[in-house]
């Protein structure tokens, strides 16, 4: 995340009823993503979102891990569109148990999240969240998952075979840091060191498939 001077959001002239809650959202993302989810108070993510109220986030959100909760359910549904449309595509072409295939439906909905920096700031906010929110069962993260995510983890967990549950739940995890790493380093201000962003993806993904699929170590001997 590049270091920027956190900016209110400007009102909106016609809002709607969850202008305010969305307008939390996106800020404590930011913020969370720079400061670190415990790093970022409750009123500078009310004075960021442009509220009066510095109680904001308790009035709409209840609690700081409530508002965590949002920010993942939020960016989750952006993509459930993106992720329907790679769903149909891969049924189509019968590709519904190629590992690559199904990766690139987990990971690549993600690059479109982008804030009002120009910043992938859902990636480093979404690496705190893991960081933070300890799952043993394949696949959670949260409370719910919204259905095309969990139909896409569903075909994941079948191209994993038969490994333990927190063995694939740890490889899932650890793909998850690999495909993050290069949203938050290839920000708005990054140098062109000789590598586009479409291969340095497209080079993690293959790096991400190799780790998922990779054999696991023989069992100790009795």
């Amino acid at each position: 995340m590049t270091s920027k001077t956190a900016r209110a959001l400007a009102p909106n002239a016609n809002p709607s009823p969850d202008a305010p809650k969305v307008a939390l959202i996106l800020a404590a993302e930011v913020l969370f993503a720079r400061d670190g989810i415990e790093g970022a108070s409750l009123r500078e993510i009310a004075a960021q979102a442009g509220q009066r109220n510095h109680h904001a986030v308790q009035y709409h959100f209840g609690s700081r891990d409530s508002l965590v909760q949002a920010i993942f359910d939020y960016r989750m549904n952006q993509m459930e569109v993106a992720r329907g449309s790679m769903l149909a595509a891969v049924e189509a072409t019968g590709k519904l148990e190629d590992l690559r295939a199904i990766t690139e439906i987990i990971f690549r909905p993600q690059i479109e999240l982008i804030d009002e920096f120009g910043d992938h700031s859902y990636a480093g906010f979404l690496t705190a969240y893991l960081l933070r929110y300890q799952a043993r069962r394949f696949g959670q993260f949260g409370e719910r998952v919204a259905p095309n995510l969990a139909r896409t983890l569903v075909l994941l967990r079948a191209c994993l075979g038969p490994m333990p549950e927190m063995v694939a739940q740890r490889r899932l995890v650890t793909a998850c840091f690999m495909f993050l790493n290069i949203l938050v380093i290839h920000t708005r201000d990054s140098a062109d060191e000789g590598e586009c962003f479409e291969d340095a993806v497209k080079d993690t993904l293959g790096q991400i498939v190799a780790a998922l699929a990779a054999p696991l170590p023989p069992a100790p001997e009795a």
